[in-house]
């Protein structure tokens, strides 16, 4: 397996989970992305974008990284690009580091629909914060490595039939799940998680770490 960490431009913070997660990884940055570079201890193989919001002191700090420029009038955001790439490279597992948060709501609602895409293409997608983490639910049953007490929700971007969900506070048996439903937010695991879904499109949101209100 080829896994690429990509550096987006969401908020993000350093976990021991996250690190773990992105060892031995390629690195790829896109554009204000690789202010993250630091704080996780990578140093990019590239780094992509229009830099149309990379600063000053960003592009003297990194001035030894490869850069591939793309003009501000382009069809793929900064992420899409730098996905893009890890594919053409080889990527069979992608780390989108910064995928959620920032001042950019329509780029974190990309990257949602993106690694749905992308898992149904047969590539290990996660997106993360270092704090929350997304991960697209495929048909079938799916395990899932979660600590006990860990927050999540299942979001559906469809109506969902054939809902289960086994190991948490409160499980469901073979439900359907309207599109809008607040019925899959805000469980708790109990146990080894196991989630099945018989149709529809949806991800798991969850947060390895508690969070206030939660």
């Amino acid at each position: 397996m080829s896994r690429f960490t990509l550096l987006l431009g969401g908020d993000l913070i350093a976990t021991q989970r996250l690190a773990a997660q992105i060892s031995g990884t390629r690195v790829i940055a896109a554009d204000a992305g690789i202010r993250h570079a630091q704080a996780l201890g990578l140093i990019p193989e590239l780094w992509v974008g229009d830099f149309d919001s990379t600063t000053g002191p960003l592009e003297r700090s990194f001035l030894d990284v490869r850069r591939e420029e793309f003009p501000a009038d382009k069809d793929q955001t900064d992420g899409e690009l730098a996905t893009s790439i890890a594919l053409r490279e080889g990527a069979t597992s992608l780390v989108m580091a910064g995928a959620f948060g920032g001042l950019r709501a329509d780029h974190a609602f990309l990257h949602l629909a993106l690694a749905l895409r992308l898992a149904d293409e047969g590539i290990e997608v996660i997106l993360t914060s270092g704090a929350q983490e997304g991960l697209p639910l495929n048909l079938g049953r799916q395990a899932f490595d979660f600590a006990d007490d860990t927050l999540f929700s299942i979001i559906g971007l469809s109506e969902l039939s054939g809902v289960s969900v086994s190991g948490a506070k409160w499980p469901l048996n073979d439900v359907e799940v309207p599109l809008g439903s607040s019925l899959t937010i805000s469980n708790r695991v109990k146990g080894h998680l196991h989630i099945t879904l018989r149709a529809g499109r949806a991800l798991l949101i969850a947060h390895p770490y508690p969070i206030e209100g939660s």
